[in-house]
């Protein structure tokens, strides 16, 4: 089976994502829902996460969060990772479901092309300013690292794009592998659909 987890870096941009789910499963964070549903979404931000929840999408969608509201639908994030942000969970979440090729798109841990703050959703309400300092990483990444020893079972791939920065802890796990964002394009042509 296969999933396909969103970070928000810019890097994902030009990513059909209806196409990605006539293969596997797509899991994704924050802002997301403003444009596409996801099978599983994420916010760990107290802020972002009770706007999701009152708009009424975690009735009808599977979203987590760190402290769901009561009776607005959403789901608590498994303890071992609910100090985890949103990106982490969301791969946690997609290896707990039985997922044992997970894509990670978006998960770009740098600064945009201009240098400055990484992130689609980067100008709109809860996120920084596109001309801010990039967001540090160190966090994401030691917490991306133990969920990947946590899964070892499970297959990663992160996808690189142009504003993907590499990140030397992530070429010891022995799990994971890259992948160019052309190459990306010419492999999801020939996984075979999850039934």
């Amino acid at each position: 089976m296969t999933a396909f987890v969103l970070g928000n870096g810019v890097s994902r941009q030009n990513i059909k994502l209806d196409q990605l789910t006539q293969i596997g499963d797509v899991y994704g964070c924050n802002a997301l829902y403003r444009t596409f549903t996801p099978r599983v979404l994420v916010a760990t931000d107290t802020m972002i996460a009770e706007v999701i929840q009152k708009s009424g999408y975690s009735l009808h969608n599977r979203f987590y969060t760190r402290q769901p509201l009561p009776e607005f639908g959403a789901l608590p994030l498994i303890a071992k990772y609910r100090g985890y942000s949103s990106g982490p969970n969301a791969v946690s979440i997609a290896a707990q479901d039985g997922h044992r090729l997970i894509f990670l798109l978006g998960f770009d841990m740098g600064p945009a092309d201009s240098g400055g703050f990484n992130n689609v959703y980067a100008d709109t309400e809860f996120y920084k300013k596109s001309t801010s300092t990039p967001t540090y990483t160190g966090n994401w990444i030691r917490q991306l690292c133990t969920v990947f020893d946590d899964f070892s079972a499970t297959s990663f791939v992160r996808v690189m794009g142009k504003t993907t920065a590499d990140v030397a802890e992530f070429s010891k796990v022995k799990n994971l592998e890259f992948s160019s964002m052309s190459d990306f394009e010419n492999r999801i042509n020939t996984i075979p659909k999850d039934l």
